[in-house]
């Protein structure tokens, strides 16, 4: 049997967009599934002798700093609360038996503490960077309900001061040829966030920094990954009981650090990756709808976090009155 030209140009067309999908699964499955469980990622003691943590006193912070103190890296713990980077300091001090040093920062007040930041590391061989620290809503909120400080809080740590961490440590890394610098996104990054808009565009920008960053980087040895987590059980997200969506911050980081210099962007963690692929599939079929479903789950977290700051404020009122 003849084929018409038409027919011919069919077939191939259709095998070239075969060809397409069964290699784009395949870096899927290399990406996702293989090379994190085959050890494939970057040696991170390679790097360099020290790694530096921001917002490393709980949570997510405070578990890459544990994992990679684990490896053998010394540790540089950067955050606002001297009792805690104290205790936590002692902690894997103790625990790893690596060296340990504390920097007390603030970072929304920007330029000054970077040059603080700046000062006390320049005498280290510094290999790892994770920008960790961020902040985020008390709850789910209307734009329009959130205070100027609150906007200027979010935008000065999760903007501003991630780019500022960046720019102390990238060109000693590029110097040396070497380095990892990670960005905490957020999986909010990738979806839609109404009622979490500005902390949602904050995320939005780490994430492009990271891209960008990264295609500067790599030609000079550097890597540069954007970390996007979904849900983790931590003081932020106010949950307090781990489950399959949202691990613990030690399952969470344990996973994340299997994909450096594997992925470029990732969630760290492959149920995020299946919610947010879930998501952004909605929204190609129906925009309005999953916009709708996302807002509905928002107004829900929203009142019930109202409904939980009014009974803190009446405890308090009730407080002061009995002591009067």
């Amino acid at each position: 049997m003849t084929l018409t030209c038409s027919e011919i140009a069919s077939l191939v067309v259709l095998a070239v967009i075969g060809l397409r999908i069964l290699i784009r699964v395949g870096i899927l499955v290399w990406r996702k599934l293989i090379a994190p469980s085959f050890g494939l990622a970057i040696d991170l003691k390679s790097q360099g002798k020290w790694a530096v943590i921001t917002g490393a006193t709980g949570g997510i912070g405070k578990a890459y700093a544990e994992q990679l103190a684990e490896r053998g890296i010394d540790i540089v713990l950067v955050a606002r609360s001297v009792s805690a980077l104290e205790e936590i300091a002692t902690e894997i001090k103790q625990r790893y038996n690596v060296q340990v040093r504390t920097i007390e920062a603030n970072l929304s007040e920007g330029a000054p503490v970077f040059a603080k930041i700046a000062k006390a590391t320049e005498d280290l061989e510094v290999g790892v960077v994770v920008n960790n620290a961020g902040v985020s809503y008390d709850h789910p909120e209307l734009f329009t309900e959130l205070s100027t400080e609150s906007v200027a809080s979010i935008l000065d740590v999760n903007v501003i001061a991630m780019a500022g961490i960046s720019k102390v440590f990238l060109p000693k890394m590029f110097e040396r040829r070497k380095g990892v610098l990670i960005n905490i996104s957020s999986i909010l990054a990738y979806v839609p966030s109404p009622y979490l808009s500005v902390y949602g565009a904050s995320k939005a920008f780490v994430k492009k920094l990271s891209y960008d960053l990264a295609a500067e980087a790599e030609p000079r040895g550097v890597t540069v990954q954007c970390v996007c987590p979904g849900i983790v059980a931590t003081k932020m997200t106010k949950i307090k009981k781990s489950t399959w969506m949202a691990p613990t911050p030690e399952k969470y980081v344990e996973a994340s650090l299997k994909t450096v210099g594997i992925e470029e962007c990732t969630t760290g963690y492959l149920t995020h990756y299946l919610l947010a692929s879930i998501i952004q599939g909605l929204n190609c079929v129906c925009e309005k709808g999953t916009i709708w479903l996302i807002s509905r789950t928002m107004c829900n977290l929203r009142a019930r976090g109202i409904k939980r700051n009014q009974k803190k404020l009446n405890k308090s009122e009730k407080e002061s009155v009995a002591t009067e």
